[in-house]
């Protein structure tokens, strides 16, 4: 019986080479394929489907104002530049962009919830219910009537917790922080929706609380002797060790005497 003899080692070399070589043109030819198929018009962008609870933006709206500004097809869109562009619009707190073959996006969108203004007075900035900073136009606000909450940058957050401790506790007597602010020195000053000034001095929140209960428990026996309603406090000083100061309106704490002896 008659064997094949061995093919030399150089032609199985050169045989092996071709191979690979014709399977390298293989694979570049494929994807000059692939490249030219992903740039195809039929794979451009053309749509956006939003989900999400959207109150000031819906897929109309969206496709106008963004769709300029992507860039890319169906293939090649970079979907973390296209995130940064929906979270750039006023509303938008947090975007995740999702394709949706053939040519459209996906959009969940999360929007904020304005619960305060934020700055000193005038200022046209907002505040979320995450204690973040943003800015929108106030005109497209659901309610005009927030509080209007301020401190040092970086601060919003703390601002914004410390006015959902105190509120619960002003609830109970039928009075509504109108303003809150954290002072550069760390103390605070609230404004009631009565025009009542608060000096709450300064303190970790528990100190603040139990400062405030001190106050409204007693408060109305203090303003009752003066034949006067809680709503008709000028001004309370919280920042005493034993007890707080008032200042009503209509009311004089010095005599006529006295004020000429100053």
């Amino acid at each position: 019986m008659n064997t094949a003899a061995p093919m030399p080692l150089d032609i199985r070399l050169m045989n092996g080479l071709a191979s690979a070589l014709f399977g390298l043109v293989a694979l570049l030819l494929l994807g000059a394929a692939l490249a030219w198929a992903m740039r195809l018009p039929l794979f451009n962008i053309r749509g956006v489907s939003v989900v999400g609870d959207v109150t000031h933006y819906n897929a109309l709206t969206l496709k106008a104002n963004v769709m300029p500004r992507l860039h890319g097809t169906f293939f090649t869109l970079d979907v973390d530049a296209a995130r940064q562009v929906f979270e750039a619009m006023p509303w938008v707190r947090q975007a995740i962009v999702r394709r949706d073959f053939p040519n459209r996006l996906k959009v969940q969108l999360q929007e904020h919830q304005a619960v305060a203004y934020w700055g000193a007075e005038g200022d046209s900035r907002l505040l979320n219910s995450y204690g973040e900073v943003f800015e929108a136009n106030l005109g497209e606000l659901e309610k005009d009537d927030l509080p209007r909450l301020n401190g040092p940058d970086g601060q919003s957050a703390q601002v914004l917790a410390m006015h959902r401790s105190l509120q619960p506790l002003l609830a109970s007597m039928d009075l509504a922080l109108d303003q809150l602010e954290q002072t550069p020195r760390g103390g605070w000053r609230a404004e009631l929706d009565s025009g009542t000034v608060l000096e709450l001095g300064s303190g970790n929140t528990p100190e603040l609380l139990a400062r405030t209960e001190r106050f409204l428990k007693t408060v109305t026996q203090a303003t009752s002797r003066y034949n006067r309603s809680v709503e008709q406090l000028a001004s309370a000083d919280l920042r005493h060790t034993d007890g707080y100061a008032i200042r009503l309106n209509g009311v004089r704490t010095l005599d006529s005497d006295d004020i000429k002896k100053r």
